[in-house]
């Protein structure tokens, strides 16, 4: 017996091991680390560190004229982003898992955004919107590409949807698919067979029997959206006049342009907690709405 035991912890370390030591490495010592600095004035320099206790959070709440605002943006941000990149990806998995004869091609052309990495789909959609939207609205004369989807709070805040969502719905899309490809075939056919519409077949059967993949794509949009940083880095760097500045990027300026490593790490403290506590929320009431086939 303690042989067999041997050697089951001997496979245990052997193929949980590496993915443990990296994962300490690389997650849990920078995060414990960074609650450590989140309490001093580190510059993120200098070899000594002075210990501040709370001064960083008081700043923070009470003279930090800059993180809320960022805050604000980010949330109404989150909010319209996670709506708009589940509804496009659940319309796009309804539409694909139907009879149609390019429907593997659309798939991979819808999902291809999601391959593209942030800060080059940023820049390329930054030359779309000055360069590509003018060219398109002098030919046409259309007032809509002739907005200044860059230079202004409003169009500027649009314009980062319309990436995010171009970039994000086809992610959700695949994992729609999977889901709607494992409801019941028998169930759908009774259910037309009694006479039930398309709009009553998909409000009373698809969508309770697909709830865990709700639960999946509503929290990885909800991370997505909170942490979104790339796209803002490359399309507005917060402009204009910081007025679409996210959180993540509002850390990363503070604590690597000002210098400020432990007021930085502290605003990246109060956010992830804030962040847990809205997707452990959404966990627990989606977790709830699911049903058993």
């Amino acid at each position: 017996m303690s042989r067999k035991r041997s050697s089951q912890a001997l496979q245990q370390v052997f193929f949980i091991g590496p993915a443990a030591f990296f994962f300490t490495l690389i997650v849990a010592i920078p995060f414990v680390l960074g609650m450590y600095y989140s309490f001093t004035d580190w510059n993120g320099v200098a070899g000594t560190v002075k210990w501040v206790g709370l001064d960083n959070f008081i700043q923070i709440f009470a003279k930090d004229s800059d993180f809320f605002p960022a805050f604000w943006f980010t949330t109404r941000f989150t909010v319209v982003g996670i709506i708009l990149t589940n509804l496009f990806g659940f319309a796009l998995a309804y539409i694909l898992t139907r009879q149609l004869k390019l429907r593997n091609v659309l798939r991979t052309v819808f999902f291809m955004p999601n391959v593209i990495g942030g800060l080059l789909l940023g820049f390329i959609w930054q030359f779309i919107f000055i360069k590509g939207f003018a060219a398109v609205g002098e030919m046409t004369g259309i007032e809509f590409f002739n907005l200044p989807w860059l230079g202004d709070e409003t169009t500027a805040f649009w314009g980062i949807i319309i990436v995010f969502v171009w970039q994000t719905a086809g992610y959700l899309m695949v994992i729609y698919i999977a889901a709607m490809m494992n409801v019941p075939r028998d169930v759908l056919e009774a259910a037309e067979i009694d006479g039930a519409t398309r709009g009553q077949v998909l409000r009373n059967i698809i969508i309770p029997l697909i709830m865990p993949a709700v639960t999946v794509c509503l929290f990885l949009a909800i991370s997505w959206s909170f942490k979104m940083f790339d796209l803002n880095l490359s399309l507005t760097k917060g402009g204009p006049f910081k007025s679409t500045e996210s959180v993540a990027l509002n850390i990363y300026l503070e604590a690597f342009q000002n210098n400020r490593y432990g007021l930085g790490t502290a605003k990246a403290l109060v956010f992830f907690l804030i962040v847990s506590a809205i997707t452990l929320i959404q966990v627990r009431i989606t977790k709830s709405k699911e049903v058993d086939m």
